[in-house]
């Protein structure tokens, strides 16, 4: 009878034990750290996850996120991370290189802990037939400059609450609180801004660089021609002439550029055309303006507001 007892005894224990060692191999330290590549992706992910979440972003908002330059920091900042996210397709070609050095398949595409946020958004000018490198930074899969529209916002916030509450379900409730708090005060900006941009519903505005699709398929506007003759490629002085051209052909009232962009070109086509040329964001603190990403969305979309006004 002893004996038995003690078996029984024994055998809680370790049951007990298995408990603890199976339960502290599924909880996570808190802050959860989560690196992203971009720093509008960082914003989203801290204002879901609150103080629960220390977010940080590889590239910075001042450069083109196409041209990013690792450094040993950023390898050591992932390898410590516990969820990494991305916008997948080939937007950051520095990405592949940045994850060999880090070396955690977790990280890697389809991997645990990272999270693709291009997954679920409906991509745009994504290329039929054989695409060649003629045609200059060509997007294999779409262009990948999807954040700026509002309504792929939700859609991101969305998947970054998903990831937080599969990895850490105790903060389940706080991640969902704060994801409808965020889609509940982007949802109203929506509206407010869909107002305001109804007048030039079908506008032309060019663009320096072929990285505004969404946010103009948002805005209702129409931009079918750039600065970049081709995407990645600077404008010599023909095609220039040709922009001359087109804008007072068909009266374009707005250029728009990432802050990032030599502003030569536009100066050059603001003093042949009265052309306004605008300075906007793409990311997260590109501008002091842009302290995040809801505010981001506001400047951009207000700035083409004031200038269709003047």
């Amino acid at each position: 009878m002893k004996i038995r007892n003690f078996v029984r005894s024994i055998t809680a224990i370790v049951i007990i034990l298995a408990c603890n060692e199976n339960a502290n191999a599924d909880s996570i330290e808190l802050p959860i750290k989560v690196c992203t590549t971009l720093s509008s992706y960082a914003d989203i992910a801290k204002t879901i996850g609150g103080d629960r979440v220390e977010a940080s972003s590889v590239a910075s908002p001042r450069f083109n996120p196409h041209f990013i330059e690792a450094r040993p920091s950023d390898v050591l900042k992932i390898k410590r991370a516990d969820l990494f996210i991305h916008s997948g397709l080939d937007l950051e070609a520095w990405r592949g290189p940045l994850l060999d050095a880090v070396a955690k398949s977790e990280f890697r595409e389809g991997g645990a802990k990272q999270i693709d946020l291009s997954e679920g958004i409906a991509l745009l000018e994504v290329p039929s037939g054989q695409v060649s490198r003629a045609e200059g930074d060509i997007h294999m899969f779409g262009n990948p400059h999807y954040w700026p529209d509002p309504r792929n916002g939700i859609i991101i916030a969305k998947h970054i609450a998903a990831k937080l509450i599969e990895i850490d379900p105790a903060g389940a409730a706080e991640y969902t609180k704060n994801l409808n708090s965020f889609m509940d005060a982007l949802n109203a900006k929506i509206q407010s801004w869909s107002e305001a941009l109804k007048p030039y519903a079908g506008k032309e505005v060019i663009g320096y660089h072929n990285e505004w699709p969404y946010l103009m398929a948002f805005a209702k506007l129409s931009m079918t021609q750039f600065v970049e003759p081709k995407p990645g490629i600077p404008p010599g002085p023909q095609h220039l002439a040709e922009l001359e051209t087109f804008i007072k052909a068909k009266s374009v009232k707005v250029l728009i550029q990432a802050s990032y962009f030599p502003k030569e070109a536009g100066d050059y086509l603001h003093d042949k055309t009265g052309i306004t040329v605008l300075s906007l964001c793409q990311n997260v603190g590109e501008l002091p303006e842009c302290g995040n990403y809801i505010a981001m969305i506001d400047y951009d979309l207000n700035q083409i507001v004031k200038a269709f006004k003047s």
